[in-house]
């Protein structure tokens, strides 16, 4: 018998597999860069946390939602050139109130 389903009828099911996964991957991300911002040590919540890249040119990809679509092996390669930020600190740094420290540069 033919299968006759088509993405439509399982449309919904398909974006919350993909949520889901995403998800996922973003806990592995947190917990694989120490699992607290390395400017000030946040824990609480793992929605609050960025993925910082330390040198923008050898960002081969973000890191954001859509970034985490990739391979577990091409995302952990992707978060060598990375530190673990909270959100706060995140825009800090990028708006030049806050500078990262020497050693994580």
């Amino acid at each position: 018998m033919v299968d006759k389903r088509r993405y439509r009828d399982r449309a919904e099911y398909n974006k919350q597999a993909v949520a889901k996964r995403r998800r996922k991957l973003k806990l592995l991300a947190i917990e694989y860069l120490g699992g607290k911002c390395l400017a000030c040590g946040y824990t609480r919540c793992a929605a609050a946390f960025d993925i910082h890249h330390r040198n923008p040119q050898k960002k081969e990809f973000g890191l954001s939602t859509k970034g985490l679509t990739r391979s577990w092996a091409r995302i952990k390669n992707e978060l060598e050139k990375c530190i673990l930020l909270c959100a706060n600190c995140h825009r800090e740094i990028h708006v030049g109130f806050r500078n990262l420290p020497k050693h994580l540069h």
